[in-house]
Parts: C-alpha cells; sequence; structure tokens
C-alpha cells in the first residue's frame, strides 16, 4: 500500500516484475449475509518502475506516485461528497478562503489579527503544497491529512506560544465552518500541537537595557509611544489594555489603578485588576489634563493596523537606542515579570500584578531568571585551579 483512505492507492506488480501497476481499491459497503466487505478497483494507466537503477528512473517514479496520490485524494472526496448526499453539495462548493475572509470581516474580538494570522498562513501552505488550491479551495478538499499538514507548517513557520495560538484560531474558523455545514465532520479534530507555554521565548530587557532606552530620546511621531511602553515595562499591563486606559481607571486620591483586562473578561475571575501606583507609574500617567474626562485615554497612539503602527515606531526607537533584540510591546510585560522575580519578589504577588488566576503562567519568569543567573555566573573570570 502507498497511501491508505477511502480510497486505498495500492499497487500490483505486472507479469513480468519490471513495473508495478497502480490502481485505487474503494471499500463501498459490507454484505448482509455475512458482513465481509465489498471493495471496488479503479486502475490509474500509471506505472512505477520496480528497480529504479538511474537517477531519470527514480525522479520518474516519485512524480508518477505524487501525481496518483493527487487523484486519490480527489476521489476520495468526490466519494464522500456522494456518499453524504445533496444536503452538503451546495455549503461545500464556496471558496473557503472567501468564507474566512468574511468570518473576520465579521468577527469583532481583539484577537482578529491572529485570526488574520491563521488565514495568511493557510494561503502561504497551500501555494506551496497544494498549489492548484492557492486561490480556491472547497471545504470538500479539506481533510485531516490536509490539517496535519498544515499544523507541520505552522510549527515550521511560528515560534512559542505563537504556534498554538495561530493554531487555535484557525481551528476555531474551521469549527464555525462545521456549524454552518460546509464540513461533515471537523478536519481538525484530534489535531493538537505543542503550546510552549512553559518557555519564556520572546526577549526580556535587562535592568541595563531599559536604562538604555529610556534615557534614549524619543523623537517620531506619536510621543505618547514612549509613556506607553513604559507602562507596560513597570506595570505588566498588556498592550491591549495600555492603549484602552481612562483618566477614570485612576484613582489619583488612594494612588491605584483599577481596570478590566481585555483578553480575559468573561473567561477568568481574575479580569478585574486593581494595582498600587508607586512614584514611577504616577509620572508615567501624569496629571489629568483640565479638558480631559473620565472616558478620555490616557495614551494617544496611532491605529495598530497601518504601516505607522505602534510596533513599527518602537522598533525605530530600540534602534536608536543600540539595542539589537526584537522587541515588541509584550517584551515589556515579559521584563517586568522577570524583573520582579530577578529582586526576590513572591512568585504568587507577580501572579497577581500580572493579573494571573493560575502560577503556571508566571513559571515562565523563574525560568528567565534562572537562566539569567546562569549567564551571569558563567560571565565571570576562569582560573586555574
Amino acid at each position: 500500500m502507498i497511501e491508505s483512505g477511502n480510497p486505498r492507492l495500492l499497487k500490483a506488480p505486472v507479469k513480468d516484475g519490471s513495473e508495478y501497476s497502480l490502481y485505487l481499491e474503494y471499500k463501498i459497503g459490507y454484505k448482509e449475509e455475512n458482513g465481509s466487505c465489498i471493495r471496488r478497483k479503479e486502475g490509474l494507466s500509471l506505472r512505477l518502475t520496480a528497480n529504479p537503477r538511474t537517477q531519470a528512473q527514480r525522479t520518474k517514479n516519485k512524480e508518477t506516485i505524487e501525481l496518483a496520490r493527487k487523484i486519490r485524494f480527489e476521489r476520495e472526496q468526490e466519494f464522500l461528497q456522494n456518499k453524504e448526499g445533496y444536503r452538503l453539495k451546495k455549503s461545500r462548493s464556496v471558496n473557503f478562503l472567501d468564507y474566512y475572509q468574511n468570518y473576520i470581516k465579521k468577527y469583532t474580538k481583539k484577537d482578529v489579527r491572529v485570526i488574520e494570522m491563521g488565514l495568511n498562513d493557510f494561503k502561504k501552505f497551500l501555494m506551496e503544497k497544494y498549489p492548484h488550491f492557492s486561490t480556491r479551495v472547497e471545504p470538500r478538499y479539506i481533510n485531516k491529512k490536509m490539517m496535519e499538514e498544515f499544523a507541520d507548517y505552522i510549527s515550521e513557520h511560528h515560534r512559542g506560544t505563537g504556534i498554538s495560538s495561530v493554531h487555535r484560531r484557525f481551528k476555531k474558523v474551521i469549527l464555525a465552518g462545521v456549524e454552518d455545514g460546509l464540513f461533515s465532520e471537523n478536519p481538525c479534530k484530534g489535531i493538537v500541537l505543542d503550546s510552549r507555554e512553559d518557555m519564556l521565548v520572546k526577549e526580556i530587557l535587562s535592568a541595563e537595557e531599559l536604562q538604555q532606552l529610556f534615557s534614549t530620546p524619543y523623537t517620531w511621531k506619536y510621543p505618547d509611544i514612549r509613556r506607553a511602553f513604559a507602562m507596560t515595562c513597570f506595570s505588566g499591563i498588556r498592550f491591549c489594555d495600555v492603549e484602552a486606559l481612562t483618566y477614570g481607571d485612576i484613582d489619583y486620591g488612594n494612588r491605584i489603578i483599577s481596570f478590566r483586562q481585555q483578553k480575559t473578561v468573561g473567561h477568568s475571575h481574575k479580569s478585574g485588576v486593581v494595582m498600587p501606583l508607586n512614584d514611577t507609574l504616577m509620572a508615567i500617567v501624569g496629571e489629568m489634563p483640565k479638558d480631559a474626562t473620565s472616558e478620555t485615554r490616557i495614551f494617544k497612539l496611532p491605529p495598530n493596523n497601518g504601516d505607522d503602527n505602534c510596533n513599527h515606531f518602537l522598533k525605530q526607537w530600540t534602534k536608536a537606542a543600540g539595542i539589537t533584540k526584537h522587541i515588541t510591546w509584550h517584551c515589556g510585560r515579559h521584563s517586568f515579570g522577570t524583573q520582579l522575580l530577578s529582586n526576590g519578589a513572591n512568585i504568587k504577588v507577580v501572579a497577581d500584578l500580572l493579573g494571573h488566576s493560575s502560577l503556571k503562567y508566571v513559571q515562565i519568569y523563574t525560568r528567565a531568571v534562572d537562566e539569567l543567573k546562569k549567564k551571569a555566573l558563567d560571565s565571570l573570570p576562569k582560573i586555574d585551579m
């Protein structure tokens, strides 16, 4: 057998044994009288050299097998469609890429950018692996084998938690397709990627690098980017929450900030965060302007979907500061957690400040601290004993 499924791709030797003939074998049912399987064969008029001796023969065999596999895949989809009947034919004839794009247009949650990444990755995957589906792929051609290959593709092209993040969002769209009748069953069922949530894969800024960055003048548009990034680095608040902070979230009298985390609201009892403001954070927030209201946002930032976005300006600033690490806004939050633990803070306190309901998400910072300690020890001069 060359490839499993229904139909299976099989080979049989020809009379003189010099070649193999390729054919498909369908399992179409069972006999009522004895329960034995009913099978049907389809010849493909394709042959392989039995014992290829030259490079040309090996190349020809490889090309023939690839062609046979594509034919088997198409026959499998046709067989499934005929078996499932007319009810699914109409919905399964749509272009899944169009369906995905319409899903994005209607999507209103904050993780829409990751949903879009899933579509872009899928298009690139199709271009590379299934070029005949690069502009149009009907749901009937999306099976588990293709989804397993796509999962491998995501693993190769993303790092750390980004792997599971993109894959989860893609599966979310697939599940919507199942509910809308595009798929008879979920082709992603049982496919799980390693989230690598026990690893801190994003860069962190050391205390010296933080000093280096904030000593470097910010000379680009949107000067509030400097204050906003300082807020993430010295409070650990996520960028999406920093972006949405208003003066109504600040209790100036008691020096407290309180807000609901957009990422976890509705999903965790720890979505609400109350944090004391030290002198540094009070200076970052600043006084409430006279013309501001409780709904006025503290930081005036550019929209994050154009070329002049927050990451673009952060990249320019870190480059000017001589920092060669790949720093994003979320690195500020990671730097905050790592610095606290490096300075001896209790892990439970750090979890509370970061708004985590579980300690497992803070464990990654302890591993980062251990790595920093190791690097510090390794930097000591070596002596002969």
